[in-house]
């Protein structure tokens, strides 16, 4: 076989997709030259079995893509240059030692991208930054995106980690909320082929509802579609759980029972949400809200599944936590083909065997210094960063660490970020594009591209509707004089420490090893508890793995499927992925609890009071909008995940765009035409859009996307500028975030819209 070019491939290499929380398995032909030759789906892989989207594909593209950048860049005279690394670092240095002499280590801050969470050297090595930092000021996409599923799971079951997910394959009945699989490959939910997945449920005879105010491709490929109006998915949760109280048919799983606290103050918690009362809120009335309760109660199982549309929204943790509870008291919470936890082979403290219970999950560590905003799973929400970086007194922002992220256009009030960046003494970006964030920084440190680090899911796993492992060696060598992404981390988070460019990226290896290993050896729920930490290290220098693949080792090793260092031999390991290139299927997902849980009563809290005050609020604070507004939500697109994605032709042509969708009967209310203009206006800013008229909206509400605005100077994405679109980000508000998480609230946003 030979491609277009005549290139012969003289290997084949298995990995994990990187660009969505799929992992779906490639196969790489890759030639003499070490040049990409083709890619697609793996068919042996354990998990994917061979699907792959639009996006897999393209890996080629991104690691030959001209503006992906090679060499550090430097700020001089307003315009970036390349520079060596030395020279680099050095800047660096110069930079982070100038604001903590100044203003202390109080006005350092670091952002965490989306990326990240794809990353092995993101998931091992971020935390040496974060250590070095000496600041509390830390912010990232999580406050944009997943953060209630976070906080209702910490507070329900005892860690930040512990969120169900939806047992897909093998449920009869799936109700999905604000959820759209077939553009997004699911979330929070790692589920290769989640439309095939869906089609199953089906053919076996089951059923799918989705409550969305779009009627989405995944939306179309359902039984049904209810168009509830934007951010009211609170209420209508809440009186599904009201309406099986009301009827008799509230209960949990027999096998947890003894497990769970608080059903009757969730009883009391619903009780104002009647179906009726729901229904003025939500637009789905009190017919349905009664049957699809029945339904959910009467199916053999049922899993609740709730996503971006439910959490980015001012009670978006409130949701969260009924969507947990509605699986509970339907008797489906930790029941094959309910929501159930998976057992991940590199394993939080959760899979680690010993006693349910501990300390519980707790918030306001800490708090934001201009409106006060409490520390939530070690975070700041990122709405409150161009506050804090342009707020003057004690503790303001003035030295920012971006690593992998376009806050830019991913974050609330977006121009006000932008100016905020500008105004930053120092600023440092770890990113493969000079893009609308990362052209403030004073410093770009690029790493390699995708296909030349090692990969392994770490956290993505822990969210699998399978309990699978698959590990991915480098298909592409580093070139001269490159460094790895856990160089470049270990490297800036000794550099923070010491503040001195000599600090060896191998002691900040050596030392994170070592750190992790002294806590495993101590810990009497671990299987190497006793054991010496020298020897484990001079086991894992024996087999040369170092930097992530090291830690990685450790975390599969010690797992519940490890070998143990030797301990249980035939147990899994780095060495063990490598001979199973297509991965390890350690089976289905099967009941955790109660030992999976972390809470200080060793319980379910059903209804975390923290929960229920906030639930109280929610009639007197969710209002109609007036008859000249609409409400703003976003989109996801297939082949745009992130906004670095289009920078790839392959992903912008044909159906790509940037439209802000209207109904008909809008549409012919404010004059607007199918291709027009119109101008969208919130309280934080305004924007000028193409108009796309569809009923694929519900009436009174308006859609755009996310990740585009690629018209800013300074930013060298060329493929990404002819085709800008518009920044949805302009729109939202930075002041409108859910109390309870601190995440943005990017969807019900009201807005007015005038034709041009």
């Amino acid at each position: 076989m030979t491609d277009a070019s005549g290139r012969i491939p003289v290997r084949t290499a298995y990995r994990t997709c990187p660009l969505c929380e799929a992992t779906c398995g490639l196969e790489i032909s890759v030639d003499a030259n070490n040049q990409i030759v083709r890619i697609r789906g793996d068919q042996d892989d354990v998990f994917s079995k061979g699907f792959i989207c639009p996006k897999g594909s393209t890996l080629k593209q991104l690691h030959e893509d001209p503006d992906r950048l090679r060499r550090p860049l430097v700020k001089r005279d307003g315009r970036h240059v390349e520079v060596s690394w030395e020279e680099a670092w050095e800047v660096v240095r110069d930079g982070l030692a100038r604001v903590i002499k100044e203003h202390g280590r109080s006005a350092l801050a670091v952002y965490m991208g989306n990326p990240g969470a794809h990353n092995l050297a993101s998931m091992t090595f971020n935390r040496a930054v974060n250590l070095a930092l000496g600041s509390f000021n830390r912010f990232s996409a999580s406050t944009v995106d997943q953060m209630p599923k976070h906080v209702a799971g910490g507070f329900m079951f005892g860690t930040g980690i512990t969120i169900p997910v939806p047992d897909i394959d093998h449920t009869d009945y799936l109700l999905m909320l604000g959820a759209n699989p077939h553009a997004s490959n699911g979330s929070l939910c790692t589920a290769p082929d989640f439309p095939g997945r869906m089609k199953a449920i089906r053919d076996r005879g089951g059923k799918i509802v989705v409550v969305d105010p779009r009627r989405t491709k995944t939306a179309e490929a359902s039984d049904e579609w209810l168009p509830i109006i934007p951010g009211t998915d609170v209420a209508f949760v809440a009186a599904l759980i009201n309406e099986l109280f009301a009827t008799g048919k509230a209960d949990v799983e027999s096998h947890i029972r003894s497990h769970v606290n608080g059903l009757d103050e969730l009883r009391s918690a619903v009780a104002p949400f009647t179906p009726e009362v729901a229904a003025e809120l939500c637009g789905i009335d009190a017919v349905t809200c009664r049957r699809i309760a029945a339904e959910l109660s009467a199916a053999p199982t049922a899993a609740v599944y709730g996503r971006m549309g439910v959490n980015t929204v001012e009670f978006g943790t409130a949701t969260a936590w009924l969507v947990d509870a509605l699986n509970a008291v339907t008797g489906n919470l930790d029941k094959r083909g309910g929501a159930m936890f998976a057992l991940p082979a590199a394993g939080p403290v959760t899979s680690s065997g010993g006693k349910p219970g501990g300390p519980g999950f707790k918030i306001g560590k800490g708090h934001t210094r201009v409106r006060k905003y409490p520390e939530v799973f070690g975070e700041y929400p990122v709405a409150a960063l161009g506050e804090e970086i342009l707020t003057p007194g004690e503790g303001q922002i003035r030295a920012l660490i971006s690593l992998a992220g376009n806050p830019v256009l991913s974050t609330p009030n977006s121009e006000q970020l932008d100016t905020a960046l500008a105004d930053l003494n120092f600023m440092v970006s770890v990113d493969i594009y000079l893009n609308e964030t990362s052209r403030h920084a004073d410093v770009i440190l690029p790493p390699p591209s995708q296909l030349q680090r090692d990969h392994y899911d770490i956290s993505l796993l822990r969210l699998a509707v399978r309990n699978v492992a698959n590990y991915s060696p480098a298909v592409l060598p580093m070139e001269e004089g490159q460094w790895d992404e856990w160089e470049i981390l270990a490297k800036l988070a000794g550099i923070l420490q010491t503040l001195d460019t000599s600090v060896s990226v191998s002691d900040v290896d050596e030392l994170a090893a070592a750190e992790m290993l002294g806590g495993l050896v101590k810990n009497s729920s671990s299987s190497i508890y006793g054991r010496d930490v020298e020897e484990i290290l001079g086991l894992l220098a024996e087999q040369g793995l170092r930097g992530p693949t090291r830690i990685l080792d450790v975390m599969l090793q010690t797992g519940p499927y490890g070998a143990a260092y030797g301990s249980n031999p035939g147990g899994v390991s780095v060495r063990a992925l490598i001979d199973s290139p297509h991965g390890i299927d350690f089976g289905p997902l099967e009941p955790r609890i109660p030992e999976i849980l972390r809470t200080s009563s060793a319980k379910v809290e059903l209804c975390p009071p923290l929960f229920a005050a906030n639930l109280a609020k929610v009639l007197t604070r969710l209002k109609k909008t007036s008859d000249d507004e609409l409400l703003l939500v976003g989109r996801r697109q297939l082949k745009s995940n992130n906004s670095w994605m289009h920078n790839m032709k392959v992903l912008t042509k044909g159906s790509l765009s940037c439209t802000l969708q209207v109904h008909p009967d809008d549409a012919k209310r404010l004059g607007l035409v199918h291709g027009s203009q119109a101008r969208v206006t919130s309280r934080v800013g305004s924007l000028v859009a193409p108009v796309e008229v569809t009923d694929s909206v519900r009436s009174g509400v308006v859609s755009l996307p996310h990740g585009w605005g690629h018209n800013v100077s300074g930013t060298k994405m060329s493929v990404a500028a002819e085709k800008p679109g518009v920044n949805s980000n302009i729109l939202t508000d930075d002041e409108r975030i859910d109390e309870l998480s601190g995440n943005a609230v990017l969807n019900a946003i009201p807005v007015t819209v005038h034709s041009m």
